[in-house]
């Protein structure tokens, strides 16, 4: 298995990991359960250790993907960015809900999990941006129109370009 297929792998832990995190932290801060806001917090933890796994893996798949046809080194950069500031937020939510299950074992406190929830909820935007600019290395039908890639061929690419011959000469 090469860097990319990690990255591809993994990539989805810290996205998805955070979402299921937040509804789980909502239904045991509603249903007041413990144990269940409790698991939201490892949910939180695995998260940010699945963060890091994605980050390291980043720069492998770059040098997967940067030389193929219609891959925007732009695009790359601008994934890459954003992904160190998710990188971050995940680290920080990570290690906030792990020192709430370290410390705060009897019970959450009402603070404690408000705390988490606003972090989780950043992270979950700032992942959600990272995961938009990654899918859209690859996939040019998410890209903003107006986007062209340059390929090594120097031939332009993209929503805005009809680069394949149909016949039609409109």
């Amino acid at each position: 298995m090469d860097p990319a297929h990690i990255h591809l792998l993994v990539n989805h832990i810290p996205v998805l990991g955070t979402v299921f995190g937040i509804l789980l932290l909502l239904y045991g801060m509603l249903a007041q359960k413990h144990e269940v806001t409790r698991a939201s917090l490892g949910l939180f933890v695995l998260a940010g250790l699945g963060a890091g796994v994605a980050y390291l893996s980043g720069e492998g798949a770059e040098d997967t993907v940067e030389g193929l046809p219609g891959v925007a080194e732009s695009i790359i950069e601008a994934h890459e960015e954003a992904a160190l500031i998710a990188l971050i937020a995940a680290i920080v939510l990570g290690v906030a809900a792990l020192l709430a299950l370290v410390f705060l074992r009897t019970e959450t406190p009402r603070w404690a999990a408000v705390t988490t929830l606003v972090l989780a909820l950043g992270t979950a935007g700032v992942m959600a941006w990272t995961a938009n600019l990654g899918g859209q290395i690859r996939h040019t039908e998410i890209r903003d129109a107006a986007l062209t890639t340059t390929v090594p061929n120097g031939a332009e690419t993209g929503p805005a370009f009809d680069d394949h011959d149909d016949g039609d000469d409109d």
